[in-house]
């Protein structure tokens, strides 16, 4: 049984442990044939580094490493080319400044490769490094792997350094455009996109292929894939789960599967599942690395919350500049918290999600806990004592515990807090379903809520500042149980009202309809 590469992203070193290695040589040879230049932002964790990992090794030779894989009879092994490889998440700009750390790289780069180097400056630097390069070997290779580092470290702390360092790194890239001649091929990876005005505005020929159907599988993991490589490691998962390979498979599906750049296959995110077959555990791995303050923060702050299942026009993939007012769904998806769900080609819209339970369960307890002003461990568990609660048909109870999930609700930082009232109600409900079966709305002409127990149907309609007659009346006006008759289950009407003055819900009633 081969090794897991468990935090191994580097080509060698997986290729050497006789590690699993997922064959992408196909698909890269492709890459390199039809263009020069590069761009791609995927997820976090996502293989970005591997990938480049895996050129480097290409372009500088190593043809033992690529033994048994699709390329290594369609490459040409005789000839080599410089690589300048920059990991810009390894440069220490957070001590030396952006500049200093790159200036630092380029030397060292510079050393390795036996070419005498004089200027000083920066941009001069990186001209001089690409043409002593070229002329002493051959065409140069440009990797850049999380080329966005030194921006997104500082959005939302300092962003006056995040403006300093995008200034430096357009300033960098600047110089290739006229280094053509020069330049065997670039590629740049990162999350974000930022746009090509703030950074790339010289390079007019960057290929951005983040949502190009064709290369949707560049990096991650196909089903196919993994049930290809990992077959041992699923049969370990079955024994440890008491489950069969169809039922595995189909858990694995629900819990790590769903990413999707316009491409026909839906992905696993790698992290997540290396992980799975390392601890023969269902957990949230991937999402645990990196709490997105920030975005939870943005979304709090501007009030959005219903952000699953959502329709959106196409310029939600757009770029962006650190300078704008940034679009909490176009964030979501670029850093993997939402995913495409399905294109409309006739309209033009998408639909966007979470990709997976992972993401869902871990997003929706840190933003519920923002909202409610909990904790999101807290906050987890008190829809699970919710659950129960209805469960044992306990309204007075889902009440009592609903309260509670009020009751922190910061008004002294919004002082119209109705907003994050209906936002604690929505994201409990909607967490709610993932354990039992409950439905949350937003619309007037259904129920703000709907959940099902093994003997009830329980309709929930809530006021703010109104009553709770208001509420109930409207309940059966609108005939929100009406299409659960033939359930053959007690159906059940909750209006509920809350008092901004008291914050809580000062009054409820409970009453059994048709």
């Amino acid at each position: 049984m081969k090794k897991l590469p468990i935090g191994i992203q580097d080509f060698r070193q997986l290729r050497e442990r006789n590690a699993v290695y997922i064959d992408k040589t196909g698909i890269i040879h492709q890459l390199v044939e039809e263009s020069k230049y590069y761009f791609l932002s995927r997820p976090r964790r996502f293989g970005k580094s591997l990938l480049i990992s895996t050129l480097n090794e290409l372009f500088s030779g190593s043809k033992d490493l690529f033994e048994g894989l699709m390329i290594e009879n369609q490459w040409d092994w005789s000839i080599t080319n410089p690589v300048i490889n920059l990991p810009f998440a390894l440069l220490n700009y957070q001590e030396l400044g952006l500049r200093k750390a790159l200036i630092h790289r380029l030397t060292k780069i510079g050393k390795e490769y036996k070419v005498t180097l004089t200027a000083t400056n920066l941009k001069e630097l990186f001209e001089e490094l690409i043409l002593a390069l070229h002329k002493q070997y051959d065409e140069v290779v440009i990797l850049v792997d999380e080329y966005d580092k030194p921006i997104i470290d500082y959005i939302g702390t300092e962003l006056d350094l995040a403006e300093q360092n995008q200034k430096v790194m357009k300033e960098f890239y600047s110089v290739l455009k006229d280094l053509d001649g020069s330049l065997r091929f670039v590629f740049i990876t990162g999350v974000s996109r930022f746009a090509k005005v703030s950074i790339f505005s010289d390079l007019n020929n960057l290929n951005d292929i983040t949502l190009k159907k064709q290369y949707n599988t560049l990096v991650g993991y196909t089903e196919e894939e993994i049930k290809l490589h990992f077959h041992d490691r699923i049969q370990l998962l079955m024994r440890d789960e008491n489950l069969n390979y169809d039922e595995v498979i189909e858990k694995m599906r629900l819990w790590y599967n769903g990413y999707n750049w316009l491409g026909k296959d839906k992905l696993y995110n790698p992290f997540g599942v290396l992980n799975l077959f390392d601890g023969l555990r269902f957990a949230n791995y991937w999402f645990a690395t990196a709490t997105p303050s920030f975005l939870i923060n943005l979304l709090k702050d501007k009030v959005l919350y219903n952000v699953d299942d959502i329709e959106i026009g196409e310029s939600v993939f757009e770029s962006f500049r650190i300078e704008d007012d940034y679009n909490p769904i176009s964030l979501l998806f670029q850093t993997g918290y939402l995913t495409i769900k399905k294109e409309d080609t006739e309209t033009g819209l998408f639909t966007l999600g979470y990709p997976n339970k992972e993401v869902k369960v871990a997003f929706m307890q840190h933003l519920l806990g923002a909202f409610s002003g909990t904790y999101a461990a807290s906050s987890a568990t008190m829809v699970v004592n919710i659950k129960r609660a209805f469960e044992s048909n306990s309204i007075s109870e889902v009440i009592r515990l609903t309260n509670v999930m009020l009751k922190n609700l910061p008004s002294h930082i919004h002082p119209n807090s109705e907003p994050f009232y209906h936002a604690v109600l929505h994201l409990t409900f909607y967490y709610l379903g993932i354990f039992i079966e409950s439905e949350v709305n937003m619309s007037d002409a259904r129920a703000d809520a709907i959940v099902k127990t093994g003997t009830h149907i329980y309709c929930f309609e809530f006021k703010y500042d109104q009553s709770a007659e208001e509420a109930m009346q409207q309940i059966k006006d609108k005939g929100y149980l009406e299409k659960y008759g033939a359930e053959h289950k007690d159906l059940i009407g909750i209006a509920v009202n809350f008092s901004s003055k008291q914050k809580k819900i000062d009054n409820w009633l409970m009453e059994q309809i048709g």
